[in-house]
């Protein structure tokens, strides 16, 4: 394979040097880094990195090659990947592919043999950095900042409507997912504990909404700033004092913002697998998988409305509300992990359990 050389050039003035893995592609984005051992899969068909330019801290990626039930959407829509060292010869049973065809079938501009400690420490220190993938080693980004509509490019147009086949002989809850940039996990988790699913678009009406007759809803996962979701805030409220709610991660801090508090950005971001949070309720410290730059300021959340469920161990972040009065709870983190720990699954048990407790119908 002939190796091209490329360049990273970021908005802090650095210069990394690589090489191309597949086309030479420019392209410009957010730099983000995640620090999963596992799960490249995942993370580069996650919705919630659009926009983004997404770097592995792990020095090998590819090695277990890439399969055809791990994809978290229908295509990647990272703006870009950055490696150390792809592996061509990937060994595992269910492996259908490379990483070099994948990152030519989907036209992903990638560049390896990248530092990617020094890019990460560049990250750390600086925070909101922005970077170019380009053949031009002096070719600055001119696109420093995060799109404000990037939601509506990763949601769905249209309704889809999907069936669990775990039927107990209880009665089925109807759960609607309102898609930020949904994880295909989310919905599979969804099903596997019984639930039928409909997954409706971002900006969805509540009228439209109370016509499907969902007994719980989800606000999802999904890319960019949550402020940039504010005109959503009166629909989001009215969905959520109606309608027992589960917000993740991006939809966590928009039910955050629909209730009063502010969100605000981390320096750089929690992205990984391994981030420990604690559960106040029990105490216990849970590994969880995140991904966002943001984060629901805590000395805006009104105390006597809602609880602070969980926080980060590290920064000591909020990771998860409940409010007291109504039928809401969200979380930072992502349950449904892939990849990750699943020592948060309980929080879909739970939400299901609190929906059945409502009195759930029977659903066709």
């Amino acid at each position: 394979m002939t190796e091209q050389i490329g360049y990273l050039v970021l908005s802090t003035g650095d210069v990394l040097e690589g090489k191309w893995l597949g086309a030479a592609r420019q392209v410009e984005g957010e730099m983000v880094f995640n620090t999963a051992m596992t799960g490249y899969q995942e993370v580069m068909t996650d919705p919630s990195y659009a926009g983004q330019i997404v770097t592995m801290t792990y020095p090998l990626i590819g090695n277990y090659g890439i399969n055809d039930i791990d994809n978290e959407s229908i295509k990647p829509f990272l703006k870009g990947f950055v490696i150390a060292n792809p592996c061509h010869t990937p060994e595992h049973y269910q492996s259908s592919s490379t990483l070099l065809e994948m990152v030519e079938k989907y036209e992903i501009p990638t560049l390896y043999g990248i530092d990617t400690r020094a890019l990460t420490r560049i990250i750390r220190d600086h925070g909101e950095v922005y970077g170019k993938m380009t053949t031009n080693e002096s070719d600055l980004p001119k696109n420093c900042a995060v799109d404000s509509d990037i939601v509506k490019q990763v949601s769905v147009t249209e309704i889809k409507q999907f069936h669990t086949t775990k039927t107990t002989g209880d009665e089925i809850p109807h759960i609607v997912v309102m898609d930020f940039g949904y994880k295909h996990s989310i919905v599979h988790s969804l099903l596997d504990l019984g639930c039928n699913v409909t997954v409706v678009p971002f900006d969805t009406t509540f009228a439209k909404i109370h016509e499907l007759d969902p007994d719980g809803i989800l606000l999802t996962n999904g890319p960019g700033n949550p402020k940039d979701l504010s005109y959503l805030a009166a629909n989001i409220k009215e969905i959520a004092e109606s309608i027992p709610t589960l917000g993740i991660c991006l939809g966590h801090q928009v039910v955050a913002l629909a209730f009063g508090a502010t969100t605000k950005r981390l320096p750089y971001g929690h992205r990984g697998s391994n981030h420990p949070v604690k559960d106040l309720l029990t105490g216990k410290v849970l590994i969880t998988s995140q991904n966002h730059g943001y984060v629901v300021d805590i000395d805006s959340v009104n105390k006597d409305d809602w609880q602070v469920s969980h926080v980060n161990v590290n920064d000591k972040s909020v990771e998860g509300l409940i409010h007291r009065n109504k039928n809401v709870m969200t979380v930072q983190f992502h349950p449904e992990a892939h990849p990750g720990p699943i020592d948060t699954h309980n929080i879909f048990v739970n939400f299901i359990s609190q929906v059945k407790a409502k009195g759930v119908k029977q659903h066709a």
